[in-house]
């Protein structure tokens, strides 16, 4: 079973990533490269070929049950990305999300989470779901705090860039202390 193609939460619309994403979303990672990259690995040197290999792999992904990786649109405007991954064991789904500078604090991340929350839990089996970051990226973890996870752990991280500090925190819901909707 999989989450819905398309996710709302108000304003915020989240898409299944596609093929044809390519030339928009590459464009808002380089536009935006230096604020993503110095949180985000992967965006330290994405070339267009990085892009379109991750849609592809998105959609492989996405149809195997592996993960379910969502495009963020505001107003029509592609502004970020997100997913839910497997990669935390069986019954947990862990949320993820980046967004371009110009869209960073307006709640559109909290927006986003709502809606895959929500869709999380409508899968048979996922008891949690979990959201992970850099414990000097305070911004990110507002967000799993303002929707009512609990900090779990905090682990030696595995990936590094920018400002990160080498330290993971790991927070979790349950779908017992869902009050998310």
């Amino acid at each position: 079973m999989e989450p819905d193609e398309t996710l709302n939460c108000e304003d915020v619309v989240l898409r299944r990533v596609r093929p044809e994403f390519a030339d928009e979303l590459h464009a808002l990672i380089e536009d935006g490269r230096e604020h993503i990259a110095s949180w985000m690995p992967w965006a330290v040197e994405q070339t267009y070929q990085d892009t379109v290999e991750f849609l592809a792999r998105s959609v492989e992904n996405w149809d195997s049950g592996e993960n379910f990786n969502y495009s963020i649109f505001v107003d029509g405007r592609l502004v970020g990305g997100t997913g839910l991954m497997t990669r935390r064991g069986p019954g947990t789904l862990e949320i993820g999300y980046w967004l371009h500078p110009d869209a960073v604090g307006k709640g559109i991340v909290t927006r986003a989470c709502r809606a895959q929350i929500a869709a999380a839990f409508a899968l048979p089996g996922i008891e949690r779901v979990e959201i992970v970051h850099d414990a000097a990226n305070t911004r990110s973890g507002a967000v799993p705090a303002r929707l009512g996870f609990t900090e779990v752990e905090r682990v030696p991280a595995e990936q590094r860039s920018g400002n990160h500090t080498g330290l993971d925190v790991v927070w979790r819901l349950t779908r017992s202390g869902a009050t998310v909707s």
